[in-house]
């Protein structure tokens, strides 16, 4: 009958069938009085390991914690495994029911279970149960909320086995009123995927287990009215443990003083919050009695060879109790955090003292320690105290504990007071150690110059078998002379050492050809005279990763020399009439005699300090011809405004010819501002890029009094591999005086005595002395997002977001210059990290357009005449817009008009995950977009594969809609919208 009439369609009948829905669902709501007995609980998972392994079989663990002073029991529990089907009711029998040691007022349930799911993907699997235990003080009436938790699984054999996170600590812990509260899941991966913590609202299912229980697989007792798709949210008034509203009529709740981190600020409003990175929660502190739960979503993370993938997410609820207790908590040390190289044996101790007052005395400690390296590794309580607690930890480390990320290991001092009671429970103190393992370095590294075919000189590198098996990789890496030694247990060659990679080789491979290969794959052969050192270090396989210590440093020269350039000196400093000096040293053949061929330079420019190779361009002469030829003047240059480099080339014309580049060598650029803001100071600064050492001789510094004279050498400073500063501190240095300054670096080629006194001039740079600019005041006009949310359509194709910037000249800091000249501008997208320069303007304003998203930081600096730049101005946020409607029909007719349906209006969003139900609550349609994807949902009004492998198209007709929204704003925002479409061809 419902059908006949739907198909006659019409508003009438959609009205109709809304209302029959409606009494259809009040009449299916379950009992308010429903069990009352949950406490916490989380849903473990991990992929088939058995033989032969099937990777879409999942094995589980659920862990409820119940109350003991309920009546009531729960003996088996009701799963929904995310692809459409269920356990039935009550399908899953528990295994084990135990008592939490130090905690008798709690059980501990766990049940185990498996799934076999249809296909690859992304998979919620979610527990309802009936009801809370009565007396959680932040919700309302708890013993009528359904306790929900959820674990999403995502299977996909190319990112190989996984296991969700494991919690080792228990979801229930007790607390005392006016000190801090901690509490560490002691979550570990097995595959040692990262883990991100997030707190999240405690959740509830109003339809409750039968209501969503579908009657397929299931029937008879075991059978639900639902579809087998919990439909989860916020339990109500849901309100954060530290929330004054909570203590209403009590002291207002505030920190108290704590050493740890976050530190406590006395009198302070309270704080309820969780590393994202260790999961360690912080309350400080509790100010009124009773049970509280929260719950925190763990994301875990994989690392891949592009990046990082989300691929699983947990989410556990938990209870802390809360007693106004005379009993004060211990307090634990532990060891430093430690990085050891795999093979060592780590041992630690570990400590703790009972807190005292005259009505609470020291009472015995036990010490926990949580781990997921817990065995192997051991902790053994040694001494219960009081006066102190000890134990002791001890773990042998092996190469496949080789990893990226530190180990955790959360250490937990639980006082055992003499009168226990509820009024007076055990409290605790913990911290985490942070336990990282490296791989051990490569052993024997040796290099040996060797003469490849073709004349070219190569190194030819030898190293001892890797005691590490499981390595995936070894790294070659050179540079030109020695290089710093790693420091203490850093992992692979980083970028300040001055080492470039230049190979790459398997794990079992102890040998490696070094003939200088450039990017298209030509070798080049190594520089005659050059002293080449090499280290090499290994990797070791995803998502573990990690990396090993690098090897000793192994070098040698190649004999001969090659063509040097020593000098890059700028003679004139004009923007048009500028002029450098380039020198070089004629080079030797090697094995001496001479050169076997015609021989030539080619000397080439660019402009700035480090140059790509495609900038470099021939100087106007053309190449040189003698090999007498070692120096050139270059004329014609902006040496005023610009900073060149040069290359020079050394070719030899052989039936196949040899060339050799020697290093890139940029001319000296110095720069002066005012120094402060009284104008009595000027510091000077220059820079530079030379294959010379700069730093072991001084540079002088050469000053003249206005634009015209005799320059005056007035002091001298250390330079170091990059440039170098000096402070002009004269005091008779006169404001509003132009001073103009140049400095000359003397520099040496290690291992040349002949080249050992190399003078490079920079360019002149005058400056009138003169206070920095005020720092500017900037405002950012809000985005309207109320007017954006009410357009019938946003956003449009092409249609981005403008955020528009305003500003003013301070007045600080005091005796500033108030006429700056331009400003530059600065944007970052999210509320910290680093901001980026957008532009320069002259203009008090500046329009930031074509934009994703509105949501951004900004801040500004004003430049003055002189060169001079201000402090940085204040930071102006604003936060992304949340909105998203949907519309209420589409019609999928083939005319390229309204034939997806997607939202009307959308804010960013980072993700959507949208299903679509008939009449009868069976799903037709589901998927998940993100950020990336050009438009949102896009359901075309298909339906579900067909045995022809043909995608079904849905009758026309009403659907009823679940879309989960997860906005792009800072918090993460995230809503669930419901409601229905028409779809009508």
């Amino acid at each position: 009958m419902i059908q006949s009439f739907l198909l006659r369609g019409g508003a009438g009948a959609r009205m109709a069938l809304m209302l029959l829905l409606m009494m259809t669902g009040l009449s299916l709501r379950p009992n308010a009085a429903q069990a009352s007995h949950l406490r916490a609980g989380d849903i473990q998972a991990k992929v088939d390991t058995t033989s032969p392994a099937n990777p879409r079989r999942i094995f589980f663990k659920m862990v409820l914690y119940t109350d003991n002073s309920s009546p009531v029991d729960q003996p088996a529990a009701t799963i929904f495994f995310g692809d459409g089907t269920s356990s039935c009711i009550d399908g899953i029998p528990r295994a084990v029911k135990r008592a939490i040691p130090g905690n008798t007022d709690t059980s501990v349930n766990i049940y185990y279970f498996e799934h076999i799911y249809p296909a690859t993907g992304g998979y919620n699997v979610e527990f309802i149960g009936e009801n809370r235990n009565d007396g959680v003080v932040n919700m309302s009436d708890s013993k009528s909320q359904s306790f929900y938790i959820r674990t999403y699984v995502y299977i996909d054999p190319a990112l190989g086995l996984n296991r969700s996170p494991v919690f080792t600590a228990p979801a229930i812990d007790k607390a005392a009123t006016g000190q801090v509260f901690l509490h560490n899941p002691g979550a570990y991966d097995a595959d040692q995927d990262s883990l991100a913590f997030h707190l999240m609202a405690s959740q509830q299912v109003p339809a409750g287990i039968r209501g969503t229980v579908g009657g397929f697989p299931c029937t008879g007792p075991g059978a639900g009215t639902g579809n087998n798709t919990p439909v989860p949210r916020s339990v109500p008034n849901f309100r954060f443990p530290s929330d004054q509203a909570i203590t209403a009529g009590n002291p207002r709740a505030v920190q108290v003083a704590y050493g740890g981190v976050p530190a406590g600020v006395v009198d302070a409003d309270a704080i309820f919050v969780q590393d994202v990175n260790t999961g360690q929660i912080t309350w400080n502190a509790p100010v009124a009695v009773g049970f509280y739960n929260i719950a925190f979503e763990v994301e875990e993370w994989r690392r891949v060879p592009l990046g990082r993938r989300l691929i699983g997410r947990v989410i556990r609820d938990m209870q802390i109790i809360v007693t106004a207790s005379v009993n004060i908590r211990p307090t634990i040390t532990i060891p430093q955090d430690i990085c050891v190289v795999a093979g060592q044996r780590i041992t630690g101790t570990v400590t703790a003292v009972d807190g005292a007052t005259p009505s609470s005395p020291q009472s015995p400690i036990t010490l926990f320690a949580y781990s997921g390296i817990i065995p192997p590794a051991t902790f053994r309580q040694t001494a219960s105290g009081p006066p102190q607690a000890v134990g002791s930890f001890s773990w042998q480390t092996a190469c496949n504990n080789i990893a990226k990320v530190p180990y955790l290991v959360v250490f937990k001092a639980q006082d055992n007071p003499v009168l226990p009671s509820n009024t007076n429970p055990a409290l605790i103190d913990e911290k985490t150690w942070r336990i990282t393992v490296v791989g051990p370095p490569p052993q024997n590294l040796r290099a040996t110059p060797t003469a490849a075919p073709g004349g070219l000189n190569s190194m030819v590198l030898n190293w001892d078998t890797y005691t590490c098996a499981n390595a995936a990789n070894f790294y070659i890496y050179r540079k030109v002379n020695p290089g710093p030694a790693p420091a203490t247990c850093e992992t692979g060659i980083p970028a300040s050492s001055g080492y470039v990679r230049i190979g790459k080789v398997g794990p079992n491979v102890t040998t490696f050809t070094d003939l200088n290969t450039d990017a298209t794959n030509t070798n080049r052969g190594l520089d005659r005279g050059q002293n080449y050192c090499y280290r090499i270090y290994a990797d070791f396989p995803l998502p573990a990763g990690g990396e090993s210590i690098a090897s000793n440093e192994a070098c040698a020269q190649v004999s001969g020399r090659g063509a040097l350039l020593t000098n890059v000196d700028v003679a004139t400093t004009s923007a048009t009439t500028g002029q450098i000096a380039v020198r070089w040293t004629q080079p030797r053949p090697t094995g001496g005699g001479t050169f076997a061929s015609a021989v030539r330079y080619n000397l080439s420019r660019a402009e700035g300090l480090t140059p790509a190779a495609a900038d470099f361009v021939p100087v106007a002469h053309g190449p040189f011809t003698a090999l007498t030829d070692t120096s050139y003047v270059d004329l014609g240059l902006d040496t005023q405004n610009k900073q060149y480099t040069y290359k020079l080339e050394f070719v030899q014309a052989l039936a196949t010819p040899i060339s050799e580049i020697s290093p890139t060598a940029s001319s000296v650029r110095v720069n002066a501002l005012p120094a402060n803001v009284a104008a009595s100071a000027i510091t000077v600064s220059w820079t530079y890029n030379v294959p010379w050492d700069n730093a072991t001789q001084p540079t002088a510094i050469y000053r003249r009094t206005g634009n015209t004279g005799a320059y005056v050498r007035i002091g001298t400073a250390t330079s170091t591999a990059a440039g170098g500063t000096y402070a002009d501190r004269d005091p008779a240095l006169v404001k509003g005086q132009n001073y103009c300054y140049y400095v000359e670096t003397n520099g040496r080629y290690p291992g040349f005595a002949f080249l050992s006194s190399l003078l490079n001039r920079s360019q002149e740079r005058c400056l009138t002395l003169i206070s920095p600019p005020c720092t500017p005041v900037l405002k950012l006009l809000p985005t309207n997002c109320d007017s954006l949310a009410n357009l019938s359509e946003f956003p449009r194709q092409n249609e981005k977001y403008t955020n528009r910037l305003r500003w003013t000249v301070g007045n600080t800091p005091a005796g500033c210059d108030a006429a700056p000249v331009s400003y530059r501008v600065y944007y970052r997208p999210t509320p910290t990290g680093r901001f980026t320069l957008l532009g320069t303007t002259t203009a008090t304003s500046y329009v930031h357009g074509n934009l994703a998203f509105s949501g951004g930081c900004y801040a500004l600096q004003a430049i003055a005449s002189s060169g001079a730049v201000s402090d940085t101005s204040n930071v102006a946020c604003q936060d992304n817009c949340v909105f998203f409607k949907l519309p209420n029909i589409f019609t999928p007719n083939g005319d390229g008009a309204n034939d997806q349906f997607r939202p009307k209006n959308s804010s960013p969003v980072r993700r959507v995950h949208f299903q679509a139900f008939n009449r009868w609550g069976t799903k037709v349609f589901e998927n998940t977009t993100t950020s990336d994807d050009p438009i949102l949902i896009n359901w075309d009004g298909g339906g579900p594969t067909g045995e022809a492998n043909t995608k079904l198209k849905n009758v026309d007709g009403v659907y009823f809609y679940l879309a989960e929204v997860e906005f792009a704003d800072f918090a993460g925002t995230k809503r669930t919208y419901k409601g229905w479409v028409e779809i009508v061809r």
